[in-house]
């Protein structure tokens, strides 16, 4: 009945922060990219070096303040922002979800935009999918940016992971997310079904190595709240693997950091892209450092 509770609790916080799609000042360019199966939906924002924008579960990129995200980046950078598999205007295909699948799909649409090498930025599922990225085409991945997300399954606490089994599409009845499913899928009726796939993915063991991020060539920013649902030691591996914890001032640093929120939960860290946002074009700007 705790758990249950807490669920209930979740799913109502994480649908009041759902906001409403910004105005772009200009519009973008938008494309369906044939990569793996898929027509996989994209937008390309502003102009300079490429970064890929990596959504979250259930997410599109009307919601959960990815619009003000990518608002924020594309001030200085391409921001080319897709929708994964089953999720906005992308179809769902007959293959299964995997943070794999997920990882080489963003590699094959690099491939067809002509983009050699780009930055990645991922929330929650998306940070996964970044970090598989740079660990399966790390020649296509200059950065990452994972925002609130783990490389191994029992990274997140155990609240969290009693929680996924019980998640279905009830919780979202009426939700924004519901609604963004409807207006833009092209099966506006497989709500039910798009839940249960999405969910697929973590009800199962995962785990993309240790010793293979810790060999990534890229540079990585790993961003947390204190209360986000990821285990704190599992956090500070992951910061360990890419170099972390040295006094900086007696040799030097890693290029890789860390940012700890106060105060902030796995949600309301999509609340805080006026802090995040710097951290990010601080970190993706910053040259000559040490991996």
């Amino acid at each position: 009945m705790k758990v249950r509770h807490a669920i209930v609790k979740a799913a109502a916080l994480f649908l009041t922060v759902l906001l409403p799609a910004a105005v772009w000042a200009q519009q973008p360019v938008t494309g369906y990219a044939p990569v793996n199966g898929l027509k996989m939906y994209y937008e390309i924002h502003g102009k300079g070096e490429p970064v890929v924008l990596l959504h979250g579960s259930f997410m599109t990129l009307t919601n959960f303040n990815w619009p003000e995200m990518i608002a924020a980046l594309a001030k200085t950078r391409q921001v080319i922002a897709v929708e994964m598999q089953g999720h906005g205007r992308t179809a769902d295909i007959d293959r299964e979800f995997s943070y794999a699948n997920l990882a080489d799909d963003t590699a094959a649409l690099l491939d067809y935009l002509k983009i050699a090498k780009a930055d990645v930025i991922g929330y929650s599922m998306g940070g996964g999918v970044a970090l598989e990225a740079a660990i399966r085409h790390p020649q296509k991945v200059r950065k990452v940016v994972s925002i609130s997300a783990v490389f191994r399954d029992n990274g997140w606490v155990q609240e969290a992971l009693d929680m996924y089994p019980q998640l279905n599409a009830e919780m979202f009845k009426g939700s924004p997310i519901e609604a963004d499913y409807r207006k833009l899928s092209p099966t506006p009726d497989e709500f039910p079904n798009f839940v249960k796939r999405v969910i697929s993915m973590d009800l199962k063991p995962y785990d993309f190595g240790a010793e293979k991020l810790k060999a990534t060539q890229a540079p990585m920013l790993f961003i947390h709240g204190d209360a986000d649902g990821v285990r704190l030691d599992h956090i500070a591996e992951m910061f360990r693997l890419k170099g972390g914890e040295i006094m900086g001032d007696m040799r030097p640093r890693s290029a890789s950091r860390l940012a700890i929120l106060p105060d902030t939960t796995h949600v309301t860290l999509m609340q805080r892209i006026d802090i995040i946002a710097p951290m990010i074009n601080d970190f993706l700007d910053a040259k000559g450092e040490v991996r």
